[in-house]
């Protein structure tokens, strides 16, 4: 059976040498500042946010929450990330994504600053990500999380390995393709419309599954002792837990997965809680550069 790589242990590590740096910062005056922004009352995004805002005030940052109207004009919101990116206590600007339908969201993101852009969603982040300037930028919060992960399982340095990276989104895929690029392993980017996608993922020593398909990829998808990263988040009807009643499930079928994978990643627990980590990591790197200091390696 495979290792389960416990992304709560991991998050709890990443998140307390955050909160350590950042208590060495305010010896020196120093207090990382997080502003989120919440547009309407969805309410997966109040849980996220919520979720957010208590753990950079865990982390003794500087924690700013703006909450908006759901039919609050494009300008309004652009102004409020205006003043935040003039604020000098306000290191990171999230603006939580779902946007009311008024709200172009790609236009709100890069009127962040880039160097406040803890979420690594603005042009010149993904733009330094992508040609191997990672260090120098924000990388968005999952892939960071899902990297960090396998470098625990396998080492930084990833030479001869073949990962398959199912999903090319901007927020996941693409940049997980390149954090591996980086790490010198062999990268295919795969998704739900690739052809024999069940052999080409059997390619692979390291496998991450994006695609937001509840269970698509089954146990006979999986080289024998392949790392298997769960990025997806879905929830299923679960009648066996009685009328109405949902559960969580990967892009993995789990059950199957942990028999052939060396080492696999649970949903709920795995790479969920290594995002929210990320983000205060981000947090306190961009404080770091704020104070021409250097930001602190996890």
């Amino acid at each position: 059976m495979a290792r389960i790589i416990d992304g709560k242990a991991l998050a709890a590590e990443t998140t307390e040498k955050v909160a350590a740096h950042a208590r060495k910062l305010a010896e020196d005056g120093i207090v990382p500042g997080l502003a989120v922004v919440l547009v309407g009352e969805d309410p997966a995004s109040q849980v996220y946010v919520g979720a957010k805002s208590k753990r950079a005030k865990e982390c003794g940052f500087h924690s700013v929450q703006h909450d908006l109207a759901a039919d609050t004009p494009e300008n309004e919101l652009l102004e409020l990330i205006a003043r935040l990116n003039d604020d000098p206590a306000i290191h990171g600007i999230l603006v939580q994504l779902p946007l009311p339908a008024q709200i172009d969201p790609d236009r709100v993101i890069q009127a962040i600053a880039p160097e406040k852009d803890v979420d690594g969603f603005h042009y010149m982040n993904v733009g330094m990500v992508a040609t191997g300037s990672a260090a120098k930028a924000f990388v968005p919060c999952t892939p960071a999380g899902a990297m960090l992960m396998i470098e625990r399982e396998l080492g930084r340095d990833l030479s001869g390995k073949n990962a398959v990276v199912i999903g090319r989104s901007n927020i996941v895929g693409k940049p997980m393709a390149s954090l591996l690029l980086a790490a010198n392993a062999t990268v295919t980017i795969a998704h739900s419309r690739t052809a024999d996608l069940p052999e080409i993922a059997r390619s692979a020593d390291i496998l991450v599954a994006a695609v937001g398909r509840p269970e698509m990829v089954r146990g006979d998808w999986i080289k024998p002792g392949a790392t298997v990263i769960d990025v997806g988040i879905n929830r299923v009807d679960a009648p066996e837990r009685g009328e109405g009643k949902t559960r969580l499930v990967g892009d993995v079928a789990f059950a199957e997965a942990e028999k052939t994978a060396g080492a696999i990643t649970p949903v709920p627990g795995g790479v969920g809680p290594m995002t929210i980590a990320m983000l205060m990591a981000n947090t306190l790197a961009s404080a770091c550069r704020a104070a021409g200091l250097p930001a602190p390696s996890l």
